[in-house]
């Protein structure tokens, strides 16, 4: 079932436009060690088996390389006990965002289902620890991130979580282009407005 998740999901952002020339990836926690998608294999053409799993010590069991970001994968599984799924994508619009290195503000209180704000990490070569450390740095309290000249990290607690997170995150991010394209500047919600939202989720049985 795990691997059959993992596939449904890297082909669903896939269709999306979220996994450009074999880019992306995605990993669910599996007892100590999780499961990733493979190297430079496109998803309509990845089946079941071609999954990696690598273990906690960073060994990987396959019949492929696992991703070149595996080391993401396996820093933001030991650093986060709560996160069950890393969903790491180029979709178009929160990547052309990154690139500016600026994140996403509390504009919208759609926000908060990142955690408040979606931050920009620092930049690192991709496939490396220092980009690994940098996107664990940058989640810090938040579920989010956007990896400088790269792309976006979605995590989450279950798989289905972590993607719907990263197609908010897409959606966000064009909205807030549109304003800047626009020459309008959004004016930002308050901490007060946050908590206020967050109350109204919560109400509505929609954890945060």
């Amino acid at each position: 079932m795990t691997a059959e998740a993992v596939l449904a999901a890297a082909r669903r952002l896939d269709a999306a436009g979220f996994m450009p020339s074999k880019s992306g990836n995605l990993s669910l926690r599996d007892g100590d060690g999780f499961v990733v998608t493979p190297a430079a294999l496109p998803y309509a053409e990845t089946t079941e088996a071609d999954l990696v799993r690598v273990a906690a010590d960073g060994s990987a069991v396959g019949r492929h390389r696992p991703s070149s970001e595996w080391q993401l994968h396996a820093a933001i599984h030991a650093a986060r006990a709560d996160v069950q799924a890393v969903v790491h994508t180029h979709s178009p619009r929160a990547t052309a965002l990154s690139c500016a290195r600026h994140g996403i503000p509390p504009f919208h209180y759609m926000v908060l289902l990142a955690g408040g704000d979606v931050r920009c990490a620092a930049h690192a070569t991709f496939g490396t620890q220092a980009l690994a450390e940098n996107a664990v740095a940058a989640l810090e309290g938040r579920r989010a991130v956007l990896l400088a000249n790269h792309g976006v990290v979605a995590v989450g607690a279950t798989l289905a979580a972590a993607v719907a997170l990263a197609f908010e995150v897409e959606n966000l991010a064009g909205q807030y282009l549109d304003l800047l394209a626009a020459g309008l500047q959004p004016v930002l919600l308050s901490e007060r407005d946050l908590v206020e939202a967050a109350a109204k989720f919560a109400g509505y049985g929609r954890g945060i």
